[in-house]
């Protein structure tokens, strides 16, 4: 199993380079040549993160995308949900049916608990912080700024 999926590596990369231009649309072309990530999958992602409103796009000479919202705002677990879907570790499943006993198996509370800490996690690290190495104090101050 994998946590992060290529696409949601590519992505990542791409609005780390996008919120290190504020203020300007960064087309494609751009992102494609400075990440070195193949532009099928880049116009693929960056059109699903358009998509659920991460970014503003426009058209033209001028166009491109930007950032909706401050980098301090989108997480991880943003990023796993518009590409991936729903966080989940396991689905219980015996026999190819789901597992009538999920109600009271010890095992799948146990796991719930895992999905809910690493979810939790995962809403922790967001782009702002990445960009800043990781200090999640600077995630806190700069989010009261930007609202």
């Amino acid at each position: 199993m994998k946590l992060l999926t290529r696409n949601t590596d590519y992505a990542v990369r791409a609005v780390c380079s996008m919120a290190s231009k504020p203020g300007r649309a960064v087309t494609v072309t751009e992102l494609t040549d400075d990440l070195k990530i193949p532009r099928p999958f880049l116009r693929k992602i960056l059109q699903r993160l358009n998509k659920v409103g991460m970014f503003k796009s426009a058209k033209g000479k001028a166009g491109g995308f930007r950032l909706a919202k401050s980098p301090y705002k989108i997480t991880l677990a943003d990023f796993i949900e518009a590409l991936q879907g729903p966080f989940s570790i396991n689905e219980c499943v015996f026999k190819k049916k789901v597992c009538p006993d999920t109600k009271r198996c010890s095992l799948k509370r146990r796991i719930d608990e895992i999905e809910d800490y690493v979810e939790a996690q995962l809403r922790l690290v967001s782009i702002g912080s990445i960009l800043n190495k990781g200090s999640q104090s600077n995630d806190k101050e700069k989010d009261n700024k930007d609202r």
